[in-house]
């Protein structure tokens, strides 16, 4: 019981200053490259332009709900419009959360038609991490995600897709550069950004950030630095791509 409580204790102690400095944002990087979504976002660009508003509608799972965050503000979501609306003060930003803890591609799909009666001109779909850790087939993934974005495209909306997150329980995937590699087809064939936080997380790795810097204990999710930064990045991938010529 000792040795057990002791182990414990000094895995708390080499965690401890990394969960300390996790509000600080100097951390938050990416290189341009990884920030091109590879689509100038036109439906949205015209709702700017004619209406100046932006309704953005973020579906996914426990990432898009913000889970273990320590407060709300700190998911992506929230991040993305609290970035956008500084980014464009005259522009009447919205953010829709509609993430689900636990759901995957399928879940999603079926209720896309429900949640584009929101009417967002723009969807960011956050999907391929439990596709992976729970060995979806990738035929079956690959259609889902498909008719999902052919469905949500027919509907009047640009999509950006978020491929998935860099963390140990992916990381331990065998297979999981086959999702990685669907999507961003699927991306090319729809005309839909790509938001590449799966080798954005991955350069903060190889760059020397710990896994406690951005991830929570259970090896997963995302925790409030990695919340936060995700959000500001894809702010300015949203941001570039719309003010791009």
């Amino acid at each position: 019981m000792k040795a057990l409580l002791g182990s414990l204790l000094l895995i708390a102690s080499l965690l401890a200053p990394h969960a300390a400095s996790s509000q600080s944002m100097t951390l938050c990087r990416a290189k341009a490259d990884l920030l091109t979504l590879g689509s100038n976002l036109p439906v949205a660009r015209k709702a700017i332009a004619e209406q100046k508003k932006l309704k953005i509608v973020a579906l996914g799972s426990s990432t898009t709900a913000g889970y273990g965050v320590s407060n709300p503000a700190f998911a992506y979501p929230t991040q993305l419009r609290i970035g956008l609306e500084k980014a464009m003060p005259d522009i009447d930003v919205e953010v829709i959360n509609r993430g689900i803890g636990g759901q995957d591609v399928e879940e999603m799909a079926a209720r896309m038609r429900t949640e584009m009666q929101e009417l967002p001109s723009l969807v960011i779909w956050q999907t391929g991490t439990n596709a992976a850790i729970r060995h979806m087939p990738h035929d079956k993934f690959k259609m889902l995600l498909r008719n999902g974005l052919a469905l949500g495209k027919s509907l009047g909306a640009d999509f950006v897709l978020m491929n998935l997150q860099y963390v140990p329980a992916v990381v331990a995937v065998e297979d999981k550069d086959a999702y990685e590699k669907i999507m961003a087809e699927a991306a090319q064939e729809y005309d839909a950004g790509l938001f590449r936080r799966y080798e954005i997380m991955r350069a903060w790795y190889d760059d020397g950030m710990p896994y406690a810097q951005f991830v929570q204990l259970d090896g997963l999710h995302l925790n409030d630095f990695g919340q936060k930064c995700i959000g500001r990045l894809l702010t300015r991938s949203i941001v570039g791509a719309l003010t791009a010529r």
